[in-house]
């Protein structure tokens, strides 16, 4: 073999290309999707916060428990109806039977036992009244219970006080009572004195309040306690004690507090 002969190398035509490197067809850190288009992955950077998504399972309403709310409110609203309507049914028979009527009363006469000053410059004042009490009720009887109040009053002021006693009243009934009042007012030299100078023209007036609990006897049912109110305007001739006053005028107007 002499020095101008060169050796060729033999190429294998099958073998890949030495010089020659593969790429992938889809770049790194993606995939390639059903439709052809590599997507991208978002890897999580250094400062954020690896962030997890939790899938958001949706219930079906509680249709049986709203439904079961539902009917017993319906029920119990209905059962309200229904009573209310059977009170007030019971109510009307009630008063289409006995057909109830609020007692009468009138003041008969008021007799001054004292009225003087005493050394405090109070007044002390003692009237003794007769009130006639009427029961115009067929079928209803009234029991008069402890806690009455009655007191006289001159304008303003309050004179006197006491209290009915406790009796039972039956039907179409009649009854008189003879009431003592007493009490002590301040100021009693310009009360005094007022009093005086409405005597001068005769007309003096009073105001008798009265506050009683009573309660219904229907046959042999005796119902609640409920409250008679009334006021009575009177008008005196005057205020001497010792003496039985002249009632000029007298003004009665009667109510009921449940």
């Amino acid at each position: 073999m002499t020095e101008n002969q060169r050796i060729h190398p033999v190429v294998d035509m099958e073998a890949p290309p030495l010089t020659r490197t593969t790429r992938p067809l889809v770049p790194r850190g993606s995939f390639k999707s059903g439709k052809g288009d590599p997507t991208r992955l978002q890897q999580p950077t250094v400062n954020q916060p690896f962030r997890r998504t939790v899938p958001v399972m949706y219930s079906r309403p509680p249709t049986k428990k709203r439904s079961c709310i539902c009917k017993c409110i319906c029920w119990t609203i209905s059962l309200i109806i229904l009573l209310l309507i059977i009170i007030a049914a019971i109510a009307g028979i009630l008063y289409l039977v006995f057909k109830p009527k609020i007692p009468q009363y009138s003041v008969d006469n008021l007799r001054i036992s004292d009225l003087r000053l005493n050394f405090d410059m109070s007044l002390y004042a003692r009237f003794n009244v007769r009130i006639t009490a009427v029961n115009p009720n067929k079928k209803i009887g009234i029991y008069y219970e402890k806690g009455s109040h009655l007191s006289v009053w001159y304008k303003n002021t309050q004179l006197c006080k006491g209290s009915l006693p406790k009796f039972y009243q039956g039907h179409q009934n009649r009854t008189v009572l003879d009431v003592a009042l007493t009490g002590q007012s301040q100021y009693g030299n310009t009360l005094m004195s007022a009093i005086q100078e409405a005597a001068q023209t005769g007309r003096i007036p009073l105001d008798l309040k009265i506050q009683v609990p009573v309660s219904v006897k229907l046959g042999r049912l005796k119902l609640r306690k409920v409250k008679i109110l009334g006021d009575c305007l009177l008008i005196v001739d005057s205020l001497s004690a010792n003496s039985l006053v002249r009632i000029k005028a007298s003004t009665c107007k009667f109510g009921l507090k449940l």
